[in-house]
């Protein structure tokens, strides 16, 4: 059985989380601060985190920076904020995908086991790709999730490196928005196609010598974007 941690300080919001989920044979268990969140996540072992941002004691972003440091799961973020730089910045820190309130405990559950699946597909073709991808300047260690540019490693969050890999091992293949979004988070969800641009930009930063006129990840006018390989 998958184990899902909920941190929501709402105890009406986690219970109907975890009810939903148990419907879907989830078993969870819940936080309703951050530091009580943090460490729970360190301390158990958990499939999936559903993270609220707005926390006592210890902010969603604070928490979801510093599992970052050590945890390699899915992390949803749950928001009842609509601003795009609390999105961004939330999913720069790390976080997989994001969904707001007030939202369909159907969905809800329908996005973790999304989140789960791509999750463990990842993992299962890491197994069968070779150890290392080299594509110019480009290095990926595929066992150990590690990515080098130039010589120089670089920091990747999860999600960052699931789509540099599908462009990499996908490379001079164009592909838009929706369809990046269903490969690498899984499903399609209208007006989150802003996910994929938000993390283009971020690896574009990390990788590109130039990020506004980029060598690799190339935007195709009017189709998408594509990995280039030379």
């Amino acid at each position: 059985m998958k184990k899902v941690l909920i941190i929501e300080d709402d105890t009406q919001i986690a219970k109907i989380e975890k009810d939903y989920l148990a419907v879907s044979e989830f078993d969870s268990d819940i936080a309703t601060t951050g530091t009580e969140g943090l460490q729970m996540a360190l301390a158990r072992q958990y499939d999936l985190i559903l993270l609220d941002l707005m926390l006592p004691e210890m902010d969603g972003y604070e928490v979801c920076r510093r599992l970052r440091e050590t945890l390699d799961i899915p992390i949803i973020m749950v928001t009842a904020k609509q601003e795009d730089i609390d999105t961004i910045k939330g999913l720069n820190l790390g976080a997989d995908d994001y969904i707001t309130k007030p939202f369909s405990p159907s969905v809800l559950v329908a996005r973790v086991k999304s989140s789960i699946t791509r999750y463990e597909r990842l993992k299962q073709s890491n197994e069968t790709l070779a150890d290392k991808i080299v594509i110019d300047d480009i290095r990926i260690q595929t066992s150990s999730h590690r990515v080098f540019v130039r010589g120089k490693e670089i920091d990747v969050k999860n999600k960052e490196y699931e789509l540099l890999l599908f462009l990499v091992t996908n490379a001079d293949i164009v592909f838009n928005r929706e369809q990046l979004y269903e490969r690498i988070w899984g499903f399609e969800a209208l007006g989150d196609n802003a996910t994929v641009v938000v993390h283009i930009n971020r690896l574009r930063e990390k990788i590109e010598a130039e990020p506004s006129q980029p060598k690799y990840i190339q935007t195709v006018r009017g189709a998408g974007y594509r990995f280039k390989s030379y």
